[in-house]
């Protein structure tokens, strides 16, 4: 056998060989129509050609005759050895819907050979029957039996019943496939169980039940029960979902309309459960249902998911509730002590401008705070501070310490006391959470020009003096809150006319991947290129501040004397 598909006309009685004569169709290859299993190869029964008969039908009439048979139905057309005896059938005719193992349908199969197709039908009670109705004229009508080809790698395992009748110099053979029912109950099976559904079925003359073994699954009834009964649902329906679906009983059966309605059951178990009905019903001639299809789904964990979700919305909504009246709580409070993010003060003979920049615009809620006034001995009280953390918490450290500073300074304490003080508030704050801070102070006494001032853990104050900018030498001080007995020395420095000095939080100077002595040695040049311009403070931060990547509140007092 060569494999070859060259398609001869139905033969003539008598003729031997392997075919020939015109084409009937071309088909594609490969696949299995009928019978199974692995099998010994022997040589076949010989079969010669019979005495001479009237004249075959041609290819095109046999095709034509097939073509209006249903079912599936082929014409096989016998192939002769040289010594006479059959080697092979091939498809000679077939009609529509002839369908094989492999999905090849109709005029596809047209042109295959039998045992290069299908190579396991040789030596099996299927072959010898074809050979056998050829040779003798009698009908052949095998037991069903099973076949199993591989496609892509996958086993296909079919069963048929197939008959062959000679005629015409060769066989017809049709054949039923007794696996497709099976095929399809498996297939229903599998969707019922991934969409956690069942169908039933209401036959309202005969009063009778079907469900689906997955409906028994949803409703976690025994089958030995069989299927619940209408009068039986209500007793597992909740009390609060029986009139609706009461009223959608009645619009399915009352008025024949569809229905989609979800509801809640109790299981045997006590377990609650959200059920999806989905049905529709038939009428007679009459227009009244006579029968009712439908489908049952169960949607507890979509359900559940739901509700879980709608509690977590309504959760976040709370904190986004609670976040925001902080927010405006801490807004009102910093605005009540810094109305203004942006001013300029005449303070004993100086000239204080002030900028105050939160992170979040229109959210006055960080920790950073500064406090410029007069004391009653006509000196000036400068100080910048930056509490741990933003929010109420924050704010409300900020408020302790910028008031309690301020009152110590009225009553004349010294200004290294009075760090110490703050330190000891804040370490015995009953809310370690924002119980450090850093905080620089300075009073300055116009009669003899003199700055005293301490500082926190905080940066130094920069100088501007002739075109010349410098920090100047911090004294001793660690931020407050650090610990019980921290030591603060105080430093003094005369200003002159003309000199400038910027008293600063870490914002003004950090920048992401930006070393802080590099953000410090930025802020020196600038203030010294800028020098002592017009509205000075406006540009040193034009120049340093960029909104896209700062990542802290910023508070800065400009001093000009």
């Amino acid at each position: 056998m060569t494999g070859s598909r060259d398609e001869p006309d139905v033969p003539e009685p008598g003729n031997s060989g392997c075919g020939g004569g015109t084409a009937l169709s071309r088909a594609a290859g490969g696949g299995s129509v009928f019978s199974p299993g692995r099998y010994v190869a022997r040589r076949q029964p010989k079969v010669t050609a019979a005495d001479p008969r009237p004249p075959a039908l041609t290819a095109a009439a046999v095709q034509e005759l097939f073509d209006g048979l249903p079912g599936s139905a082929i014409f096989l057309v016998p192939l002769y050895g040289t010594d006479g005896a059959v080697e092979d059938f091939r498809i000679a005719a077939a009609s529509p819907d002839a369908l094989d193992v492999g999905g090849r349908r109709g005029r596809e199969l047209v042109g295959l050979r039998v045992l290069e197709t299908y190579p396991s039908v040789l030596g099996t009670p299927l072959w010898r029957g074809y050979l056998d109705a050829l040779e003798h004229g009698v009908r052949y009508e095998g037991e069903p039996f099973a076949y199993e080809e591989v496609l892509a790698g996958i086993p296909r395992l079919s069963r048929f019943a197939v008959r062959a009748t000679a005629g015409q110099g060769g066989l017809v053979v049709s054949w039923v496939r007794l696996d497709g029912g099976e095929r399809e109950q498996r297939r229903l099976e599998v969707m019922q169980r991934l969409g956690n559904m069942g169908w039933a079925n209401w036959d309202l003359v005969r009063d009778a039940i079907t469900w689906s073994e997955q409906v028994y699954d949803i409703f976690a009834r025994d089958p030995s029960l069989g299927p619940m009964t209408l009068e039986e649902l209500p007793g597992h329906v909740l009390a609060e979902d029986l009139p609706a679906l009461g009223g959608e009983v009645r619009r399915l059966l009352g008025d024949g309309l569809p229905i989609d309605h979800t509801f809640r059951i109790t299981t045997p178990r006590g377990e609650v459960r959200h059920l999806r009905i989905v049905a529709e019903a038939e009428a007679d001639a009459h227009g009244s249902p006579v029968e009712v299809h439908g489908f049952f789904q169960d949607l507890t964990v979509v359900q559940r998911t739901k509700e879980q979700l709608l509690e977590r919305e309504r959760a976040a909504l709370a904190q986004q509730e609670t976040l925001t009246t902080e927010r405006a709580l801490a807004a009102r409070l910093q605005h009540a002590l810094l109305p203004l993010p942006q001013q300029s003060l005449r303070l004993a003979g100086l000239t204080v401008d002030v900028a105050y920049r939160p992170l979040q615009q229109g959210l006055n809620v960080g920790g950073d705070w500064y406090s410029a006034i007069e004391l009653p001995d006509r000196s000036a009280l400068l100080v910048v501070g930056d509490v741990a953390g933003h929010g109420l918490d924050a704010v409300a450290t900020m408020a302790q310490l910028r008031f309690t500073a301020k009152g110590m300074a009225i009553t004349g304490t010294p200004l290294a006391t009075i760090l110490a003080r703050l330190n000891t508030l804040l370490w015995h704050s009953a809310d370690r959470a924002y119980s450090t801070a850093t905080m620089i102070m300075g009073r300055y006494e116009p009669s003899s020009g003199i700055l005293t001032w301490v500082q926190a853990g905080h940066l130094p104050p920069l100088l501007l003096r002739g075109g010349e900018a410098r920090y100047l030498p911090s004294p001793r001080g660690v931020l407050l809150g650090a610990t019980t007995a921290p030591r603060y020395n105080s430093s003094a420095i005369s200003l002159l006319p003309g000199d400038h000095l910027l008293f600063f939080t870490d914002g003004l100077v950090e920048a992401p991947g930006v070393l802080l002595d590099h953000g410090l040695d930025h802020l020196a040049r600038t203030v010294a290129e800028l020098g002592d311009g017009p509205r000075p403070l406006d540009a040193v931060l034009e120049a340093l501040v960029d909104p896209a990547t700062r990542r802290d509140d910023i508070c800065v007092l400009h001093v000009s004397v």
